[in-house]
């Protein structure tokens, strides 16, 4: 029987998305999957078959990973490559090396909260990491993606989007207080625009993308709030936390549905397609008109690609 993707939801696992669906001839590169999110997206796709490329700052505990899913899917190990996507060079280096083509871009490392510090470009670290990087990233795979014929690039963004849209007059915290919570939400509203660009600019090239807020699950995400916070809210959102692989479930989904091959620039949550509200709900739910604005999402990348271009100028 066809299976029901309605009856995913938050408890759905990245396994159970992927059940029945065979992946053998199709390549995926997971960005941050060394921890988190990242491992449990790796490990459903290359149990499914996909030939998965973790791309991590940190060899050696990617390697280490890579062990590990092999062993416990029984697959080859995924291949593990150097990523910093704070850094440019070493952007421009990955894409440089791939070779072939790519079904999946699953964009999904990331800093949260993050103290107020700056790339030798002068772009604020969460801006440069969560959305730069990545915004480079695709674009310097965009032949790759394109010659795979029905590739998907997965955006992971964040309920924290709804605390700011990304503001173009004061990207970098120059004329602001700097707010590391707001500095995160414009970086995942940031995310979600992206995808949207992508749908604008990249259909023709037979190239989707959308975003997505994996849930609430406490990994290393967390590790600049302060204990006591961090553990209040543990407490109260008991009921709500997922765990990892609930947490990949909908990464996954939008990486591999047949159901969802021609959608494009959509923005989802617990394995469905998320609500349009004027404020998130209960600190999870729902998705901000200023997420899915077109004509933000084409000013975003166009002062993405100034931004990148200028670093690549000044580095010669």
């Amino acid at each position: 029987m066809p299976r029901d993707i309605t009856t995913f939801g938050a408890r759905t696992t990245a396994a159970e998305v992927l059940d029945g669906i065979d992946l053998t001839g199709r390549t995926a590169i997971v960005t941050g999957a060394a921890s988190g999110i990242g491992v449990e997206t790796a490990r459903a796709l290359a149990g499914a078959g996909a030939a998965v490329t973790m791309a991590v700052r940190d060899v050696d505990a990617g390697r280490r990973v890579a062990a590990d899913i092999a062993e416990s899917t029984g697959r080859p190990a995924p291949t593990v490559l150097e990523l910093h996507l704070d850094r440019p060079a070493s952007v421009d280096a990955f894409t440089a090396a791939w070779d072939g083509p790519l079904d999946v871009l699953i964009a999904n490392a990331g800093i949260m909260d993050a103290p107020e510090t700056y790339t030798p470009a002068g772009w604020e670290s969460q801006f440069a990491t969560n959305h730069l990087g990545h915004f480079a990233l695709a674009l310097g795979l965009h032949d790759a993606l394109a010659a795979a014929g029905s590739a998907r690039i997965v955006a992971v963004s964040s309920s924290g989007h709804g605390s700011s849209p990304v503001v173009f007059d004061d990207l970098f915290f120059r004329r602001r207080p700097y707010e590391p919570g707001l500095a995160y939400a414009q970086s995942k509203t940031a995310n979600a625009l992206f995808a949207v660009g992508v749908g604008l600019r990249w259909a023709d090239d037979g190239i989707t993308a959308n975003s997505c807020m994996p849930g609430g699950i406490w990994t290393g995400l967390q590790k600049h709030w302060d204990p006591d916070v961090l553990a209040a809210t543990k407490v109260a959102a008991a009921d709500l936390v997922k765990t990892p692989a609930q947490g990949a479930a909908t990464s996954v989904l939008l990486a591999t549905a047949p159901e969802l091959a021609d959608v494009s620039g959509k923005y989802f949550e617990d394995c469905h397609e998320s609500a349009v509200v004027d404020a998130v709900q209960d600190g999870l739910y729902g998705v901000l008109p200023w997420a899915l604005d077109t004509r933000d999402a084409d000013r975003l990348w166009d002062v993405s690609v100034a931004l990148l271009d200028a670093e690549a100028r000044s580095r010669g």
